[in-house]
């Protein structure tokens, strides 16, 4: 497998610092683009280095359209990070997204609109455009894959993801739209969280988990108290690949 100096994880709406994360510090990192979300946690996994950023703040409080990706990810380039697995809580469109299933996606299209989504925006750094065919790392997106074999845990190898601006949820007639598209995921947090890596050269990939059915994808309403409950059961089949992972990566 790749060689990993360093494994990053950044945690979604409901996750937390994952199973086996020996904490050795938390602290924060100011970059020229301002505070990461909260202090990054660095430790080990497995005896790999690691580093653990919560998306939304420690506690839950910043909205997707406010997250400072920009800081986030250089804190953790800063740091030392030279893999990211982005755990992302998303909403379901295709039938295969049934809720408690995990995904490892290999596209996006973006939604949103007015997130600084760009390093190389000609104000700190000169004006560049990076190649984004692929957004997510197809080195490390085969890593995961194997590490969900390893650990026994199903997942779909293959996926378009959404991004949307939230931090509403999406009406169904947005969700159909999306579908026509060929989204089979819909979340509010990879773009420009993505793109960014890829400028850093961070090797990113995500593992995608369905908390719910998309708006107008079930006849049962979306809450927050069902999403809570199916995040925490997905929860403990990503940690269960993320161990996996740095498994592999302490023996290779």
């Amino acid at each position: 497998m790749q060689r990993v100096r360093c494994i990053a994880v950044i945690g979604g709406s409901a996750a937390t610092l994952p199973y086996g994360f020996v904490a050795k510090e938390a602290r924060a990192h100011a970059t020229p683009w301002g505070e990461p979300s909260a202090p990054v946690h660095s430790g080990r996994l497995h005896g790999v280095p690691a580093l653990y950023l919560a998306r939304h703040g420690e506690p839950h409080t910043i909205a997707p359209h406010r997250i400072n990706y920009r800081a986030n990810l250089r804190a953790l380039a800063d740091l030392g990070a030279s893999h990211v697995v982005a755990l992302n809580t998303v909403g379901g469109i295709a039938d295969a997204a049934a809720p408690g299933t995990l995904w490892i996606p290999d596209q996006l299209i973006d939604y949103t609109s007015g997130r600084e989504g760009s390093y190389h925006d000609g104000v700190l750094l000169p004006l560049d455009h990076v190649e984004f065919a692929e957004p997510f790392d197809e080195g490390m997106r085969e890593v995961l894959l194997a590490a969900a074999e390893g650990a026994g845990v199903p997942v779909q190898a293959h996926g378009v993801y959404g991004c949307t601006q939230g931090p509403r949820l999406e009406t169904a007639a947005e969700i159909e739209r999306l579908r026509r598209d060929g989204c089979d995921l819909v979340g509010m947090t990879a773009m420009p969280e993505a793109a960014l890596a890829r400028e850093l050269g961070l090797r990113y990939a995500m593992l995608a988990m369905v908390v719910n059915r998309a708006a107008g994808r079930s006849a049962e309403p979306i809450t927050m108290a069902s999403v809570r409950a199916q995040s925490a059961l997905c929860l403990e089949q990503a940690f269960g690949v993320l161990d996996r992972l740095a498994a592999l990566a302490a023996a290779g």
